[in-house]
This record gives structure tokens, C-alpha cells and sequence, in this order.
């Protein structure tokens, strides 16, 4: 690992970029080279063979432009490939899942925790074991949310439609009595000022964005990769979909132009990245 390496960065859409954005934020020093899968997306209801064959050959893709460590900031990906991806690579790979889990087991006071995801993610039971391995007298509420992926990629973060959408979504949880709720996909932080109007001032949100990079800084700084300050940054943004969709939409949630440089690369194997 060396400091002036890219850190790698994938999501099945502009999702990820709330995981970006966070990086940016702790580790400002650091280049971020960014992968989309927006010709997949959403991934909530692709098979786990589907899932981890996406993931891996993202990762290939990444690895062949030499990042360091790499971030799945896909909580669907992270739930059924992580494991797999690890296993496979040398390069450190970092999920969303255990460090917002961590998190919500710190801030939750009466133990009944949330969880909004996608079906996919629902469906592993990810975040229910990480969290009762945590802790076994947790109560743990789960709520697949099908529509919110496709509101976000079209830049739907607010008005009826999404305020429909999150509050079918997130009343039910509330009837149960949760204090904690879990942002289980990267993509309902953009729609974390709704969910949080519609949940009320005693639940609180946890994003898993900023738990997740500061295991990242963890592990950079243990391999000796951190980058130092005063370097000069420019992240790089690919998509499988189209590039233009992608930048507008990314511009209007996050504001980088950068974004106005992605460019529209399909992956088919690892191998195929280089």
C-alpha cells in the first residue's frame, strides 16, 4: 500500500457517493476513484449470484487502476459478497453493514432497533445477525424498501412522491416501538431530512457513511497508506449506464463537478478492467 494510491469507492448507483462525500470530509487528502453499476441498478432484487458477479468484477476494475483499499458501499453487495471479495483479493475491502450496526448498538436506548434496506438486503438477514451478535437482547424491525433506490436515482429526495414512499416505509417502524434506525443502503441518506420528519425527533438515524470511513482510516493508517494533507486531489467517476443521467443527478445531490467528468465504461469480467 502506498499513501499516494487511489481509494477505491462502488455502489450499484450514486448511493455510494453519500460514502464519497464522507471520505472527502474525514480523509480530504485522499483520491477517490468511483465505480456505478447504474445499468444494474437497483440491485434489491438481483439474485446473490447476480450480486457477487457485479461486485467482482467492479472490484477487478478498481484493483486494475491500482487503489489501495476499497470501500463497497453497497449495503446489498456488502451483505451476500463481502465475504467472497475478501477472500479473493489481496487489496483491503471495506463493507457498510458492521459499522453501522456499531453504531446503532451504541445509540439505541430501549434495544429495539430498525432497519430500512432493499429486499436483497432484508432477505440475508445481514444487519439482524450483525446486531444481535452485538447484542442477543436487541429487538430488531427490518423494512424492505423497494421504491426509495429508484426516487433517488431519478433525484426524488423530497416532495409527495418520496414523502409517500418513506412514510410507508418508515410508520410501521415506528408503530414498533424503534428508537434507533438504520440507513441500510447508501442511497437514503439523501432522503435522511424526510425520514427523519416522518419518524420523529426521538428516533435517531444512523448513516453508516461516517463509521464506515473511519474504519477505512483504520486500516490506511495501519498499512502505512494515508495520504498527507496539501496533496493535490482529483476523483475519478465511472458508470455503467449512462454518464450524463448519472452526473445531473450526482451534481444535484452532492454538488461535486467532478461528476461532470464520469465517464461510461461496462464491465463483463475483472480481467477485461485493464
Amino acid at each position: 500500500m502506498q499513501p499516494v494510491q487511489p481509494v477505491g469507492v462502488f455502489d450499484s448507483g450514486v448511493g455510494g457517493l453519500t460514502v464519497a462525500r464522507e471520505i472527502s470530509l474525514q480523509l480530504s487528502a485522499e483520491t477517490i476513484i468511483y465505480y456505478g453499476d447504474t445499468a444494474h441498478v437497483p440491485y434489491g432484487s438481483r439474485t446473490v449470484d447476480e450480486l457477487i458477479g457485479f461486485a467482482d468484477a467492479i472490484v477487478g476494475f478498481l484493483i486494475a487502476r491500482g487503489v489501495k483499499a476499497i470501500v463497497d458501499a453497497c449495503n446489498t453487495t456488502s451483505a451476500v459478497a463481502l465475504p467472497y471479495l475478501q477472500n479473493k483479493y489481496n487489496v483491503p475491502i471495506v463493507g457498510v453493514i458492521e459499522p453501522g450496526v456499531a453504531a446503532a448498538l451504541q445509540a439505541t436506548r430501549n434495544g429495539r432497533i430498525g432497519v430500512l434496506a432493499t429486499a436483497a438486503t432484508v432477505a440475508s438477514n445481514a444487519h439482524r445477525q450483525a446486531i444481535l451478535a452485538g447484542d442477543g437482547k436487541v429487538q430488531v424491525f427490518a423494512q424492505a424498501c423497494p421504491k426509495l433506490v429508484p426516487l433517488v436515482e431519478a433525484g426524488v429526495v423530497s416532495g409527495p412522491a418520496a414523502a409517500a414512499a418513506v412514510a410507508e416505509y418508515v410508520l410501521p417502524l415506528v408503530a414498533a416501538g424503534v428508537d434507533t434506525l438504520i440507513l441500510g443502503c447508501t442511497h437514503y441518506p439523501f432522503l435522511a431530512p424526510l425520514i427523519q420528519e416522518i419518524a420523529g425527533p426521538e428516533v435517531t438515524l444512523i448513516d453508516p457513511a461516517a463509521a464506515t470511513v473511519r474504519e477505512l482510516q483504520g486500516v490506511l493508517a495501519a498499512g502505512d497508506g494515508l495520504r498527507g494533507l496539501h496533496c493535490s486531489v482529483a476523483h475519478s467517476f465511472y458508470v455503467s449506464g449512462d454518464a450524463r443521467s448519472f452526473s445531473q443527478v450526482g451534481r444535484k445531490l452532492i454538488g461535486w463537478p467532478e461528476l461532470k467528468a464520469t465517464r461510461q465504461l461496462g464491465l463483463e469480467q475483472p480481467a477485461s478492467a485493464g
